[in-house]
């Protein structure tokens, strides 16, 4: 469909030239001569783009332009003028026109600004459109009293300017708890610039957080914006916050405490205002006792500290995670929707999920693109057979009760996998050693119990 340029201007001539070349490069054109005159129009269809004059008679092109902003905020206006001055072009830019062209027009200059206009407007409506997406994408499934609190928790929380730590397992969603923060805090219309410090070596970390000069370092061919410097009047998300280094966590402290920083190989400083949130699957005190995170840091960080509850503390809400996965899964492969049967449920309710909401996302997606059949039967789900036995094998008097018999049963396999290796059985948890021992001490259990 043609893109349509109303056309503003009192002169007749004007209007013609400019149907005509605009016409001949294939938009659908309307002309009119007044301001009140393109406000009508604007009642009857709305315009991709308005070629406005700021000469009128009535209200002039200024005063249509503060209007038609105001009711169609959404329309690119390009400002017109035979007496172009500075203020005059100051603002109507403020006004929110696109671009100011003086007469006598040039047609080239007045086509290219039309398309240009044009473009721009596209590009900020899928910009938005994305955005959507991405919001869409990190949408926060559950209604169990743990993610209920947690919401709660996030509306506290996001609109002030406290610094947070977000503590969970691996796959818990931390990084959708922290998105979530910014989107409702009061810089969710800037960035949300994060960073993955436990993914970047260590020699180029404090190059990624504060950004470089040209010729800092070999390699560094040109200047570096640091994710501080974007994340300035943003949110900053340090995610594995417990992977830092100990020097990188002194200069973080420092930026923390003074709010800037000099890029690496510079002497200028850089003021910054960013709120940081931080994430972390350790338990940072046990990282303090041992040497491995600095405790004023700490400090500085754990202002509102959040507990991300593990999936098996949920369980009540994996039909919905189910639903959620299996509509994403199927919409993105093309795929009829899958029918989870009451017993696929409950098998997956009865199951220790230790890679928490990410093992379930797998899950179903593996099914939705793997199996044939419309509906899903708990023989269907191979990915959970010879893992954590299910709720039927026992009698339990409690929740707890069952979930601690999961847990201990999860943890003795993985000792076996490991050949009573504590480390390694942390590693494979996806756990930090330290709390693995503490639920070791919890569970009663002996390293010399898996053999």
């Amino acid at each position: 469909m043609a893109h349509s340029i109303l056309i503003v201007d009192d002169e007749p001539g004007i209007r013609q030239s400019l149907t005509g070349v605009l016409e001949d490069e294939g938009f659908t054109v309307a002309a009119v001569g007044s301001g009140e005159e393109a406000l009508q129009a604007f009642e009857k269809r709305l315009y991709t783009c308005v070629l406005l004059d700021v000469w009128l008679p009535g209200i002039d092109g200024l005063e249509t332009l503060a209007r038609l902003k105001a009711s169609y905020p959404d329309a690119s206006v390009v400002m017109i003028s035979g007496h172009g001055r500075i203020e005059t072009a100051v603002r109507a830019t403020k006004l929110g026109a696109y671009d100011f062209i003086e007469k006598p027009l040039s047609l080239e200059k007045t086509i290219l600004a039309v398309k240009n206009a044009i473009r721009q407007r596209e590009l900020e409506t899928a910009n938005l459109e994305l955005q959507a997406k991405l919001e869409k994408s990190y949408v926060m499934i559950g209604d169990s009293v743990p993610m209920r609190a947690l919401r709660q928790q996030i509306t506290y929380a996001a609109p002030t300017s406290g610094r947070i730590l977000i503590y969970g397992e691996s796959g818990t969603g931390k990084e959708l708890v922290a998105r979530a923060l910014h989107a409702q805090s009061l810089r969710a219309a800037k960035p949300f610039i994060e960073i993955n410090c436990a993914a970047i070596p260590e020699e180029l970390i404090e190059s990624e957080l504060f950004g470089h000069i040209k010729g800092a370092f070999t390699g560094a061919t040109q200047a570096k914006r640091g994710k501080f410097e974007r994340a300035d009047d943003a949110t900053l998300f340090l995610d594995e916050v417990g992977d830092m280094s100990w020097k990188t966590q002194s200069k973080v402290l420092r930026v923390l405490e003074e709010q800037r920083f000099e890029p690496v190989g510079s002497e200028a400083s850089i003021s910054v205002d960013v709120r940081v949130i931080a994430a972390t699957n350790k338990r940072l005190e046990a990282e303090i006792e041992r040497g491995g995170f600095r405790a004023d840091l700490f400090y500085r960080l754990n202002v509102i500290p959040f507990e991300i509850p593990p999936l098996r503390e949920r369980l009540s809400d994996v039909p919905l995670l189910v639903a959620h996965f299996c509509h994403e899964f199927s919409l993105a492969n093309r795929k009829p929707p899958k029918v989870f049967t009451p017993a696929a449920i409950e098998r997956m309710q009865n199951y220790f999920w230790p890679g928490n909401v990410r093992e379930l996302r797998n899950t179903v997606e593996r099914v939705v693109i793997m199996h044939t059949r419309p509906e899903v039967d708990a023989d269907d789900l191979p990915i959970l057979s010879g893992e954590a036995p299910l709720a039927s094998s026992y009698n339990f008097d409690s929740y707890r009760e069952a979930a601690e018999t999961y847990e201990r049963e999860f943890i003795l396999r993985k000792l076996a996998e490991a050949d009573g290796n504590i480390t390694r059985t942390a590693e494979l948890m996806g756990i930090d050693r330290s709390h693995l021992y503490r639920r070791m001490k919890a569970l009663d259990i002996n390293r010399r119990d898996a053999e």
